[in-house]
């Protein structure tokens, strides 16, 4: 793979980054964690950071660049989850209707979704030579 760039593991719809805007506005720095079945089913659920505990375990997929002066907001999956997702790119995408009451969307009426996309086998292999980091290796 010569000048293949790695791609993101993570990004996010337009919608997506307008109402995490919004939500860091109300209450400070965000962090995703993509469930991975509870309560909701398979649904990103974000919370204010510090208000969720990241495993060791746990994989930082990516970040969500908000505009300044706005922090990034920090992508987790749980590391058995990853295995399974680590070659399709999440986007982080909003529907209308009510998800899960624990993530903060939703007294807005809308819910995060998780779409997904396949890696082609050049982004698999760059992705493989640049492993994601753990909650362990950030100190999460």
């Amino acid at each position: 793979m010569s000048d293949q760039q790695v791609p993101d593991r993570v990004v996010a719809t337009d919608t997506a980054v307008q109402l995490l805007t919004k939500l860091s506005e109300l209450h400070g720095g965000l962090m995703i964690h993509q469930s991975g079945g509870c309560c909701d089913g398979s649904a990103p659920m974000c919370y204010p950071v510090g208000e969720y505990r990241v495993g060791q375990r746990d994989v930082l997929v990516g970040e969500i660049e908000l505009t300044e002066p706005l922090p990034a907001v920090r992508v987790w999956i749980n590391g058995d989850q990853f295995e399974l997702w680590k070659h399709t790119q999440l986007i982080l995408d909003v529907v209308t209707g009510r998800g899960a009451g624990f993530s903060l969307e939703a007294p807005e009426g809308v819910r995060f979704l998780s779409r997904s996309r396949a890696f082609s086998p050049e982004e698999n292999e760059a992705l493989e030579a640049n492993p994601p980091q753990t909650g362990a290796a950030v100190g999460a």
